[in-house]
């Protein structure tokens, strides 16, 4: 399994990053590494780059002109090796993701991970180029579904969530074998395609909003329906990072705060950003729309974070579960109406 693999390789390379944090731990750091990944889900980090928000927080902190470096990184564990490596400092990341790294890693010296923020909520679509499948009961084992991981993505672990719901909770990885690891962009162009092995995709805007206007895919199921808006990314980081550098942690989560207001107030303007940045062609306009879509929710505050949690626990998916949200999360967090 990759993550016990992962996990394994955590515990040497931790040591090779002691050296590193060893020296953070004396003076703040004046270069942050910050990762994120595709979708309208990673609008607050896209906005946060562009208006150059954590390098204004970081100097009203005291901490001088901090170098930013972002770096586009999809998929959990390629994540989780850089940060373990000591070559990504803050992670935006899908929700369930987090809470299993935090549980294997719980406890564990230089090791340990922990939630910086909360990042974004927003519908999950599974969409179908095959006009046979109208639910989940209606796939078999040659309709393959495309998502960033199978298993452990956000995607694959909401897709479990709903089959628990439509089959029972025992029966919840009844579609983990129809479901294969393709990015968002490369899945939109095979299901859009129609002549590969991949017959619905389960993805996230805009993927899901431009697939459903290609002609001949319809829309399976919505998360939302399922699940209701709970928080879907959030960003994290190694504990021994934000133990060390404390004003850097609460600039970040001010920075992130001060997207999401920029979000709230002017969709337009943030549509802009997310469309100048997009590997895939898009229209600002159309972005705007899918901002302003009820289901699109950003919020540095996490909500039904430990519907995650608990479902985790049942599936045998994480042995700890925490005892309330904020028990994953940085302590600047805990003032905060969170769930």
């Amino acid at each position: 399994m990759k993550h016990t693999n992962w996990f394994k390789g955590a515990l040497a390379a931790a040591v090779i990053g002691t050296a590193f944090y060893a020296s953070a731990a004396r003076a703040e750091v004046s270069e942050v590494r910050v990762s994120k990944g595709f979708g309208i889900l990673y609008l607050p980090l896209i906005v946060m780059q562009e208006q150059q928000f954590l390098e204004k927080r970081a100097k009203a902190a005291g901490l001088g002109d901090v170098k930013v470096t972002w770096l586009m990184l999809d998929g959990g564990n390629v994540i989780n090796d850089a940060m373990m490596a000591g070559t990504l400092d803050f992670a935006g990341t899908g929700a369930p993701g987090f809470v299993t790294l935090w549980a294997k890693a719980k406890g564990i010296p230089n090791v340990e991970v922990v939630g910086v923020s909360g990042m974004s909520s927003t519908s999950l679509w599974l969409n179908a180029n095959k006009p046979e499948l109208k639910s989940l009961k209606d796939f078999t084992g040659s309709d393959k579904i495309a998502l960033p991981g199978i298993k452990t993505s956000l995607a694959a672990v909401v897709l479990q969530m709903i089959a628990a719901k439509e089959f029972g909770p025992e029966n919840y990885a009844k579609m983990d074998p129809m479901t294969v690891s393709l990015p968002h962009p490369e899945a939109l162009a095979a299901l859009i395609g129609g002549k590969t092995e991949i017959k619905a995709h389960f993805t996230s805007p805009p993927f899901q909003y431009i697939e459903a206007k290609a002609p001949g895919v319809h829309r399976v199921l919505n998360s939302v329906d399922y699940l209701g808006n709970i928080t879907l990314d959030v960003t994290f980081a190694p504990k021994k990072f934000v133990d060390a550098n404390p004003k850097m942690t609460q600039a970040f989560i001010e920075a992130m705060d001060d997207a999401n207001a920029l979000i709230a107030k002017d969709q337009k303007l943030a549509a802009e950003i997310y469309a100048k940045s997009s590997k895939v062609k898009v229209d600002a306009a159309e972005i705007q729309a899918m901002i302003e879509d009820p289901d699109a929710r950003f919020s540095t505050t996490p909500s039904g974070v430990m519907q995650f949690a608990e479902f985790m626990h049942r599936a045998g998916t994480i042995k700890i579960k925490p005892a309330k949200w904020s028990d994953m999360f940085v302590p600047q967090l805990t003032g905060r109406s969170g769930s």
